[in-house]
Order: structure tokens, then C-alpha cells, then sequence
């Protein structure tokens, strides 16, 4: 496990850039980790985001059909918000675990 400091915090980070604790994200360590992504977030992404955090929090699966169904944003768009990757990517950004879907 590693250390970053995002949005002037240090955040607990594992070897993929995962945050290992979900309750240290906020939107300033979001749009940080975005960056990283070439990615700059709109109100769009966070929906998604929040959508991500939300079932997480619940402990539903993860899938890309998942988050296309969910309303806010479908399979296409979601690739448009986080291209090369969308779950794996808007997975990292939300600050929850990679999906196990995830390769």
C-alpha cells in the first residue's frame, strides 16, 4: 500500500491507484485522480460517480450494462465520460475497488 497526496490530503492508495478507503474521497481528490486520467470532470461525470459510490455502498456488483440501465448515462455515453476503460476508470476516480468484472 502507498501514499498520495491528493487535494493537499494524503490518500491511501494500493498498487493500482485504487483508494483503499473509500470515506477519503471528495470531489477535489475525484477531479485529482482525473487528471491522472487525462479526464476532466463535468456534472455528467459525477452523476455517474455518485452512482458508482452509491451501489458500492450497497454491495452490488459492478458492470458496464449496469451503469448504462441506471439512467444518467448509457453504455455509449459511458465510454464518451471515461474513455479507454469506463468502469475501470470511473471506478478508480469514485474512489471504490476496481470491479471484479475489471481485468
Amino acid at each position: 500500500m502507498a501514499t498520495k497526496n491528493y487535494a493537499g490530503v494524503a490518500i491511501d492508495v494500493n498498487d493500482e491507484g485504487y483508494l483503499t478507503d473509500p470515506a477519503q474521497w471528495t470531489k477535489e481528490v475525484a477531479a485529482e485522480l482525473a487528471k491522472e486520467e487525462e479526464i476532466e470532470l463535468t456534472d455528467k461525470h459525477y452523476e455517474v460517480l455518485q452512482f458508482l459510490r452509491e451501489e458500492t455502498a450497497k454491495g452490488s456488483p459492478l458492470t458496464i450494462r449496469k451503469v448504462g440501465k441506471s439512467g444518467i448515462v448509457d453504455i455509449k455515453g459511458l465510454y464518451e465520460l471515461f474513455p479507454g476503460g469506463p468502469l475501470k476508470k470511473s471506478s478508480r476516480i469514485a474512489g471504490i475497488d476496481k470491479p471484479s468484472s475489471c481485468v
